[in-house]
C-alpha cells in the first residue's frame, strides 16, 4: 500500500527534545477571546508555514540518504518542528470551546490540536528520546536486510521476488529471514515509543494516541470505530469467499503439507512480502477459461520497452489527459524513481509535498512491473492531489482529511483496464479480454482491493488501539491472545510460515510501524502500510478452522 507525505504532517510527525517548560503553551491570563483565539492561530499558522520548508527538505533526505548524519540532522530538525506542535496544540485546548469562534478558527484550532502523529509529553527527557526511537526505527527499516538463497537481499528486492517466486521454501526464507533481522530488532524500541507517546496523548486531552488519530474525521472517534466495524461487516462475506477460495486453490498447488485445506492461509504463499495484496498470484488462482485473461501488464510493458522513468511519464499522461497541468520540472529533477546503488534508502513508494506550493516528488525504487505501474498511477494521485490545494492556508494544505488521500489513488488506480491499456498502446484491442472473462478480470481486482480490506482494518485496530496497545512489554502468550484475537475479529485468517496457533508480534518488519501509520489514517512520514501483525509460530493453541468450498470464486461475480 502507498502512502502521502504532507506539509503539516512532516511538521509535527517526529518526536521533539525540547524542554517541559518550552513545550508549555504560552501564558495567558484573564479569560479568553474570540480576538485572543484569532491572534493565536494565525501567529500558529504563520511560525509552523515558516519552519517546514527546512524540515521536509531534511526529512527527505533522510528518506533518500540514510546515514548517521542524516539521521542526527534528521532528529534533531523533528525535535525542532514538534516542539512547535506541541507548543501550539497544548495552546489551542485554551480556545478550543470558546463560543463565537468563527468556523476557520475553530476548524484550525482542531487541527492544531489534533495534527501530531506522535506527541511528545513535557517531562524533562521524554522527547529526546522519543526523537532518537523514531528516527532510529525508521533508518533501521530503509537499511534491513533478509536473505534468498542464504545471500543477502534488501526488501525493496524481497517484494518483488516474493511476487513472482513459487517455491515454497525460498518464499519463507525471505519471509523469515526479513523479519526475523527487521522486525524483531524493533520490538523493543517500538514498546518505549508506544509509551512516550501515549503519555504525550493524555496530556493533550486524549485517552491514547489512538484516539487522537481518529478524531480527526469529524466525527468522535468512538463513532468512527464503529463505522469501519459497521462498514467492514458489510463486506467481509465476499473476503471470506475470496480467502475460502484462495486457500482451496494454493492447497491445490502446493498439498497439504504446505498449505491445509482448513485453517489460516500461509502469509508467504501469498504474493506479498506483508500479505496485504494477492494479485500477483492470480496465475494460480485463475479459474480455468474465464481466468484466462490473456495479457500481463508486466509483460506488456518490457515488450514495449518501458523503463521506470517511461513509466512514471505514463502516469503523468494519465492525469494530463484529464486536463491537469504537468508536472513541473523540478519533480522530474528532484524524485526518487529509481533505487540508488550507491547508499541505502526507503524504498517503499511515497508521495511528498515539500514547500506546499509546486515541489512535489515521489519516492519510489521502482521496476518494471505491473504492480509498480499501477503504484505510480496512485502516487501522482497523491502529488496531484497535493498541488490542489496549493492556495489553501497552510493549515489546510493536507487535504479535507488524510483519508480523502488514499481514496483518490485508489480510485485513479482502478482506471488501468484493458481499455486504458490499449488507448495508450500496450495492449492490442484484437487481445482485449471479451465478456466471458469478467469473472476472471473481477477475479485479478479483488486479489488486491478485496484482500487488503481486513490487512488495513487490522493494522489500524491495532495501531490506533493505543499505538498497538503495547505501552508496556507483555508475554508472548498476551500477544499471541491479543494478535489472535484481533486476526480472527478482521477475519483476516493468515498464519506465519511455519503454521502453528500461539502467536507473537514483531512490529518492526513493515514500514507502517517503524514510521507509525495506519493504513485507515494514512501516512505522517514515509511509505505504506505494511505487516505490523507479524505472526510467529510457538505451538500450541487453536486455530479457527473454515471448510474449504470449490466454487466460491462464483461470489466475486
Amino acid at each position: 500500500m502507498i502512502r502521502t507525505v504532507s506539509l503539516i504532517a512532516l511538521a509535527c510527525a517526529i518526536a521533539a527534545p525540547v524542554s517541559a517548560q518550552a513545550q508549555t503553551a504560552p501564558a495567558a491570563t484573564g479569560k479568553p477571546t474570540v480576538a485572543q483565539a484569532d491572534a493565536f492561530v494565525a501567529e500558529a499558522e504563520k511560525a509552523m508555514a515558516a519552519a517546514s520548508l527546512d524540515a521536509n527538505r531534511v526529512a527527505w533526505v533522510n528518506a533518500t540518504y540514510i546515514t548517521d548524519d542524516t539521521d542526527a540532522l534528521a532528529a534533531k530538525s523533528g525535535a525542532e518542528m514538534t516542539d512547535l506542535g506541541v507548543k501550539y496544540a497544548l495552546g489551542a485546548a485554551r480556545y478550543a470551546s470558546l463560543p463565537g469562534l468563527s468556523f476557520d478558527t475553530k476548524r484550525k484550532l482542531d487541527l492544531l490540536r489534533g495534527g501530531l502523529t506522535l506527541p511528545a509529553p513535557t517531562r524533562a527527557g521524554a522527547s529526546e528520546e522519543l526523537s532518537t526511537l523514531t528516527t532510529k526505527m525508521s533508518s533501521s527499516y530503509g537499511k534491513g536486510m533478509g536473505t534468498l538463497d542464504g545471500k543477502p537481499i534488501n526488501g525493496s528486492d524481497i517484494e518483488a521476488a516474493m511476487g513472482s517466486t513459487r517455491d515454497p521454501a525460498k518464499l519463507t526464507e525471505m519471509w523469515t529471514s526479513w523479519n526475523d533481522k527487521v522486525g524483531a530488532p524493533m520490538r523493543g524500541d517500538y514498546a518505549k515509543m508506544t509509551s512516550i507517546s501515549n503519555e504525550g496523548a493524555r496530556e493533550l486531552g486524549y485517552k491514547d494516541v489512538g484516539a487522537l488519530w481518529r478524531s480527526g474525521y469529524d466525527m468522535t472517534p468512538e463513532q468512527f470505530a464503529a463505522l469501519t466495524d459497521k462498514i467492514w461487516k458489510q463486506v467481509e462475506p465476499l473476503y471470506m469467499a475470496l480467502h475460502t477460495y484462495t486457500r482451496w486453490k494454493l492447497n491445490e498447488k502446493y498439498g497439504d503439507a504446505v498449505q491445509a485445506k482448513t485453517g489460516p492461509i500461509r502469509s508467504d504463499l501469498l504474493g506479498n512480502m506483508w500479505a496485504q495484496e494477492w494479485g500477483n498470484i492470480y496465475d494460480i488462482v485463475a479459474p480455468k477459461g474465464a481466468g484466462d485473461l490473456g495479457f500481463d501488464t508486466g509483460d506488456l510493458l518490457k515488450a514495449k520497452g518501458y523503463d521506470p522513468l517511461k513509466m512514471v511519464k505514463q502516469g503523468e499522461g494519465f492525469y494530463s489527459s484529464l486536463g491537469f497541468a504537468p508536472l513541473p520540472e523540478t519533480f522530474w529533477k528532484r524524485s526518487q524513481i529509481t533505487k540508488p546503488a550507491d547508499r541505502d534508502v526507503i524504498c517503499h513508494a511515497s508521495a511528498w509535498d515539500i514547500d506546499a506550493k509546486d515541489d512535489i516528488r515521489i519516492k519510489m525504487c521502482t521496476k518494471v512491473n505491473a504492480d509498480d505501474f499501477v503504484t505510480i498511477h496512485h502516487e501522482l494521485g497523491h502529488n496531484y492531489y497535493q498541488r490542489a490545494y496549493k492556495a489553501q492556508p497552510f493549515l489546510y494544505a493536507n487535504g479535507a482529511n488524510d483519508g480523502f488521500h488514499e481514496a483518490i489513488g485508489d480510485t485513479v488506480a482502478l482506471s488501468i483496464t484493458p481499455d486504458y491499456l490499449v488507448k495508450i498502446g500496450l495492449l492490442d484491442q484484437a487481445k482485449v479480454p471479451s465478456a466471458d472473462k469478467d469473472i476472471g478480470l473481477l477475479l485479478r481486482q479483488a486479489m488486491d482491493k478485496v484482500a487488503f480490506l481486513p490487512f488495513g482494518l487490522l493494522i489500524d485496530k491495532w495501531l490506533s488501539g493505543g499505538v498497538g496497545s503495547v505501552a508496556a512489554p507483555v508475554s508472548g502468550h498476551q500477544a499471541a491472545g491479543r494478535a489472535r484475537r484481533d486476526q480472527v475479529r478482521c477475519g483476516r485468517e493468515i498464519s506465519h510460515p511455519g503454521g502453528g496457533a500461539v502467536y507473537a508480534l514483531l512490529p518492526g518488519a513493515g514500514v507502517a510501524v517503524p514510521v507509525l501509520q495506519g493504513s485507515v489514517r494514512p501516512v505522517r512520514l514515509e511509505g505504506a502500510a505494511a505487516s505490523l501483525l507479524v505472526l510467529r509460530q510457538q505451538g500450541g493453541g487453536d486455530e479457527a478452522e473454515r471448510d474449504a468450498e470449490h466454487g466460491a470464486v462464483e461470489a466475486l461475480a
